[in-house]
């Protein structure tokens, strides 16, 4: 197995295209992809691992516990 890491700039219809090696050509391929975008300010899936990485980003609604409406029949 061979892995091979490439940037590639997708074609204005939105495609991208794998440059393969020579002795691969003409075979089955497995591709397994990350698309990951190259500059701005995204931050990089290594620093998204970890306890505390989403720490401010998700927020819980104050009334989570309280009884939904939707299942009034059935709690009765």
């Amino acid at each position: 197995m061979k892995q091979i890491t490439a940037v590639l700039n997708p074609d204005p219809d939105g495609t991208l295209h794998l440059p393969l090696p020579v002795e691969w050509q003409g075979r089955p391929i497995r591709v397994n992809a990350e698309l990951v975008p190259v500059g701005g300010d995204d931050k990089p899936a290594a620093a998204l691992r970890g306890f505390g990485c989403l720490k401010g980003q998700m927020v819980m609604a104050l009334d989570f516990d309280e009884p939904l409406e939707d299942f009034r029949d059935y709690t009765a």
